[in-house]
């Protein structure tokens, strides 16, 4: 898909090529380069486009149906308006019938778990320690350090209540 319209002005494309051309947007969800190296050139990335690019996601192909979010990130300044439910809901409607599970790994954060189980997911798993052991430096959201890393689940073979 290399084009998703979510209404007149506001569109959802896919980067294939020179992805690192969006880097300061992911380093707001992923704060260390070498992380993001991990996973961006095996992803598949998306842009969101409403009079300038206002938020990107990144998705890989985790096996045995599940997809998962890697990177979601909104601008500064446009944060809160709705952008990372509408790239939620894209991969809801664009991944429904190809993949079981769609799931995401975040820090154990006052700003975003919050977010992600607003939007239909459900906790599945902790992976202790995961921030201090993968990160060079401290992590900190919402004023508190990020050690392990939290899984939210969401079943696409049942429908999402996200509007």
């Amino acid at each position: 898909m290399s084009r998703y319209l979510t209404d007149d002005r506001q569109k959802i494309r896919e980067i294939k090529e020179n992805k690192k051309q969006y880097l300061e947007l992911l380093l707001l969800a992923d704060e260390q380069e070498d992380m993001i190296d991990r996973y961006l050139e095996r992803g598949v990335m998306y842009i969101l486009d409403d009079n300038g690019i206002k938020a990107e996601c990144v998705v890989t192909d985790e096996e045995d149906g599940i997809l998962e979010i890697k990177n979601l990130a909104v601008m500064p300044g446009f944060q809160r308006h709705g952008y990372g439910k509408k790239m939620i809901r894209f991969l809801i409607d664009t991944y429904r019938g190809h993949y079981d599970i769609l799931q995401v790994g975040t820090g154990d954060s006052p700003e975003t778990l919050p977010f992600y189980e607003a939007c239909g997911f459900r906790r599945s798993h902790v992976v202790k320690g995961f921030f201090t052991k993968y990160y060079d430096y401290p992590i900190y959201e919402g004023g508190r350090q990020l050690v392990e890393m939290v899984y939210l689940r969401m079943s696409l073979t049942t429908e999402s209540d996200l509007e």
